[in-house]
């Protein structure tokens, strides 16, 4: 049994944890500051509640960090405060020079990284979700996913590498789930939501499906998504690949930020599209 410390058991994080549970493994978490819902999440997905993040990382094996991008380099420095010199999975939608920023923290700590990337929803059920993985100890981390319904995998040897690949996959989810949502917005102000879409429809495309889902998918959690898209900004930006659509992207969802983890009373096309078209 291996003592793994999760940092936040939240939507995704908890489902993981729930992962690492089901193969047999100790998995503690923080509730320190963290509200209600997390607590429940956590207790949901039998992870272990120490308190404070000193106690979770103080004889822990592993640290899993699952936490919204503009939160993982902060997350990192807490736990290399911490003195962890264990093994540090940073799991977030991070630009591969995020990930090298966060490695320099965890080795100034005395620990050592593996690069993680999650692809797809919570994974509840089998064959919905890889978790992409890279470093020296990526080998390691991935076994202990064995048998669970999150597939572990190894796609590069380097850190960055796992980021890069979510970057790639991210870029082309998210990314075209806020162009939908943008030209839903637009269609509607000349009235032709309804014809473009037939349009669509009639060729075979399948864009106003992808428009359809995004309201229910990508809307509630666009706060999320917000700082994911400014990740892909520089990580495209870094490699010179022009990467100014994913500033318009983030700007697409800092506007539907208000609309938060409104899963069971999903805001309406109109409200979408009017609070799009008035943002500004």
């Amino acid at each position: 049994m291996t003592r793994i410390a999760l940092v936040h058991p939240g939507e995704m994080g908890a489902v993981v944890g729930a992962c690492l549970v089901e193969g047999g493994h100790e998995v503690v978490w923080a509730s320190e500051g963290r509200s209600a819902a997390t607590s429940g999440r956590a207790a949901a997905s039998g992870l272990t509640d120490v308190t404070d993040l000193a106690s979770a990382v103080d004889g822990s094996d592993i640290v899993l960090s699952v936490v919204p991008p503009g939160l993982a380099v902060e997350v990192a420095s807490q736990v290399a405060e911490c003195g962890f010199d264990g093994v540090y999975v940073d799991g977030n939608a991070v630009a591969p020079s995020t990930a090298l920023t966060v490695e320099r923290l965890v080795m100034g700590g005395g620990g050592s990284m593996v690069d993680g990337g999650i692809v797809g929803p919570p994974p509840v059920a089998a064959g919905t979700t890889r978790l992409a993985l890279s470093g020296s100890r990526a080998d390691a981390v991935a076994g202990l996913f064995e048998g669970s319904s999150l597939e572990a995998v190894v796609v590069g040897s380097g850190v960055g590498a796992a980021s890069a690949f979510k970057v790639g996959f991210a870029a082309w989810t998210k990314g075209t789930s806020a162009l939908v949502l943008a030209l839903d917005a637009f269609l509607d102000h000349h009235g032709l939501t309804d014809a473009l879409h037939a349009e669509w429809d009639r060729r075979g495309m399948d864009v106003a499906a992808r428009a359809r889902a995004a309201r229910g998918g990508a809307v509630p959690k666009a706060w999320r998504f917000e700082g994911e898209m400014r990740e892909i900004e520089t990580a495209l930006d870094e490699v010179g690949v022009p990467a100014a659509w994913f500033d318009a992207a983030a700007e697409v969802y800092g506007l539907l930020g208000e609309f938060k983890d409104r899963f069971d009373d999903l805001p309406s096309d109109q409200d979408v599209r009017s609070r799009l078209r008035g943002g500004r």
